[in-house]
């Protein structure tokens, strides 16, 4: 069994998987928009380009997503994306990009439990965080 995270955006999926992909070095591996699918009569024509599923993939997980249906976007709250990242370098790395444009809500540090640990809200709404363990 895995666990997968599914994102919801306010019309900016394509943009936010295409900067994530950079970022964390992963691959898209779909993206479909609502354009010549069962969902494309329930949209308005403005939202025809808009994508109705993406999965990013990383290593041996997905971290998957779409566009809200108009009317229907919330902003994301209660919950992070949560990364595990080997090294402080490769942490502070990501930390730092996904941080461009966005909200930092704690600075990448080092904790009782973290060689580095950081929270932020990237320039799509999303809140992450990020985490290098300590050795146990």
């Amino acid at each position: 069994m895995h666990l997968s995270p599914y994102l919801l955006f306010n019309g900016d999926c394509e943009a936010a998987f295409k900067f994530y992909e950079k970022v964390l070095g992963g691959k898209i591996d779909a993206m479909f928009t609502n354009e010549g699918t069962p969902a494309a009569k329930d949209v308005p024509p403005e939202w025809q380009k808009k994508i109705l599923h993406a999965r990013l993939l990383l290593g041996d997980r997905a971290l998957m997503a779409s566009d809200a249906p108009p009317g229907r976007y919330e902003k994301p709250q209660g919950f992070s994306v949560s990364l595990e990242i080997e090294t402080p370098k490769e942490s502070e790395r990501v930390f730092h990009a996904l941080s461009e444009k966005g909200t930092v809500v704690m600075p990448i540090q080092e904790t009782f439990w973290a060689v580095r640990f950081g929270m932020l809200t990237d320039r799509f709404g999303i809140p992450w965080m990020i985490n290098c363990s300590k050795p146990m």
